[in-house]
């Protein structure tokens, strides 16, 4: 079975902010980088939103795809099983119901494992990840993050 590895990132600057995320996907040989920005987000929404960018970028179904990231509410909420959790509970209560959603419904092609690495700790592709996000949090005339609603 083959494997990808999907390193992400997600930054918000005021949190909620500008916001952007970045994901390096490693397949063999093969390397490609993402990012996106947006002009109001948070950085749990950004740290999601890279996981998800990766797993949209893959172009076939039912492989191993192993998800490198530092964040902990990403790794915890998959890892545990939290994310199921509060799926039969109709995401009651919990913030960033919309992106829970389209992860689940793009790791259920998948085999998926998560990996929590620390921040800002020298990991070449987690400092990468990090400058495409915070690059592209940057970036003029960012597009709204259409699911955030800062009154939730």
């Amino acid at each position: 079975m083959q494997e990808v590895i999907i390193y992400t990132d997600g930054a918000a600057t005021g949190n909620p902010g500008p916001g952007g995320y970045g994901v390096i996907l490693v397949s063999g040989p093969h390397r490609k980088e993402l990012s996106k920005g947006f002009k109001y987000t948070t950085n749990n929404r950004m740290e999601l939103s890279a996981v998800i960018a990766g797993l949209e970028a893959l172009k076939s179904e039912g492989l191993k795809v192993k998800i490198v990231t530092d964040s902990q509410y990403v790794q915890k909420a998959i890892a545990l099983g939290w994310v199921f959790n509060w799926e039969k509970k109709g995401f009651k209560d919990k913030k960033n119901p919309d992106l829970w959603k389209k992860y689940l419904a793009l790791a259920r092609k998948h085999h998926i494992q998560v990996v929590w690495v620390k921040g800002h700790n020298g990991h070449p592709e987690n400092e990468r990840c990090d400058v495409l996000a915070v690059s592209a949090a940057k970036q003029p005339n960012l597009p709204p993050d259409e699911g955030y609603d800062p009154t939730a």
